[in-house]
């Protein structure tokens, strides 16, 4: 069974990305990839992290600890204004190698009308450099998110369709989270020459 973490990228509580993200981690339970002891969501709306830097730990210390147990990660990133949510990059700025480091991680953009594929690219493009998180080729993207991925049977054919993706999609994300244990395993991290990345 994998521990997979789950976090939700927005500022706001009650937040449809963390209604997506424990949509998810529902289903990852119900696929048989994790459990409901071995999945968790880190909802950065009802927990937020200071601004970084800060002196501040808050709940970073229980999410440092239950990222480093991580098998594989979830990242659920709003598109506000056509860029990543500030949250999901302040996110970014406490996850180092030693908790993220060569594990898979699935990007999921959320948007409440037709966008949600920029914070996929900016988190491409930027959410990896220093904690060498791997992001699967494979990515979701919920558009019209109010209508769908709520509790229930699916609304219409649109929900229909990103359910079916969703389950496609996690079922690569634990594929990828079985293969990449040995590789994870057999890196030293602490190779200081090469503290951050290029």
């Amino acid at each position: 069974m994998l521990n997979i973490v789950l976090v939700a990228g927005s500022s706001r509580r009650d937040s449809q990305s963390a209604k997506v993200a424990n949509f998810l981690r529902q289903r990852l339970i119900e696929l048989d990839l994790g459990s409901a002891s071995s999945t968790s969501v880190i909802d950065l709306g009802a927990q937020p992290l200071a601004l970084w830097p800060s002196d501040e730990q808050g709940p970073w210390s229980d999410y440092q600890q239950r990222l480093q147990a991580a098998d594989a990660v979830v990242v659920i990133a709003p598109e506000w204004n056509g860029m990543a949510a500030p949250a999901i990059k302040n996110f970014f700025l406490y996850a180092s190698k030693f908790e993220l480091a060569h594990k898979p991680a699935l990007l999921v953009g959320v948007s409440s009308g037709i966008g949600g594929a920029y914070p996929i690219s900016e988190l491409r493009a930027s959410g990896y450099k220093n904690c060498r998180l791997g992001y699967l080729p494979e990515h979701l993207i919920v558009r019209n998110v109010t209508a769908v991925l709520n509790d229930g049977p699916a609304a219409n054919e649109d929900d229909q369709r990103i359910r079916a993706r969703v389950d496609y999609a996690l079922d690569i994300l634990g594929k990828y989270g079985v293969a990449l244990k040995p590789v994870r395993e057999s890196i030293d991290l602490n190779v200081a020459a090469f503290a951050n990345g290029m």
